[in-house]
């Protein structure tokens, strides 16, 4: 036996006369276009917050950056690096062509001693004597606001895979971001890395 077919039953809704109908006059419109919830700020002075401009940032470049090359690795870059199988140290230095010092905060590391066993390899990678532990003075383990906090003084390249923190990072100038894209290191804001790939 066939089944019934059914038809779906919509809620009643009030009917409403569209805004571009010829019976609304003009003026009447003009009111109902105009949002009544929405505050009236042209009286308000807007405070505009322009960033710092330094003599030495030209077109958001750093010029002052130059080799040997200062870089401050985050928790993901490194357990990027690990899993598409880079050599941390080398695949930098193919990158920019240039000698670096590497440097991890506290916070880092107290991010990768709280990861579970399989992350061990990472902290086995950052104990090496290549690698410059930097002290933090400021509460709490957040790596993040650690790495922004340091990139302002704009002496440090900053290697990080985060999305969210290089959004953050972009919006101070002259900082270069290092991640990993398609199992290469990429540089942006760095004219002078010759060795990145072309994006």
């Amino acid at each position: 036996m066939a089944k019934a077919r059914q038809t779906r039953r919509f809620a009643a809704t009030k009917r409403r006369i569209s805004l571009t109908d010829s019976r609304i006059k003009k003026k009447d419109q003009h009111k109902k276009l105009v949002n009544p919830l929405k505050k009236d700020t042209s009286h308000h002075i807007r405070v505009r917050h322009n960033p710092e401009v330094f003599p030495r940032l030209k077109d958001t470049y750093n010029e002052a950056l130059g080799p040997p090359y200062h870089i401050l690795l985050d928790t993901n870059y490194i357990n990027f690096s690990i899993k598409n199988r880079l050599d941390l140290f080398r695949s930098i230095m193919d990158c920019l062509l240039a000698k670096c010092f590497l440097y991890v905060t506290d916070c880092v590391m107290g991010e990768i001693e709280k990861m579970p066993e399989r992350y061990r390899v990472a902290l086995k990678i950052l104990r090496d004597e290549r690698i410059q532990r930097l002290t933090c003075q400021h509460r709490g383990t957040y790596a993040d606001d650690c790495l922004v906090e340091r990139c302002e003084s704009r002496c440090y390249i900053v290697a990080t895979c985060d999305r969210d923190l290089r959004r953050r990072i972009r919006k101070i100038a002259g900082v270069p971001i290092m991640y990993i894209r398609g199992h290469r290191v990429t540089v942006e804001k760095m004219p002078m890395a010759l060795g990145a790939p072309k994006i």
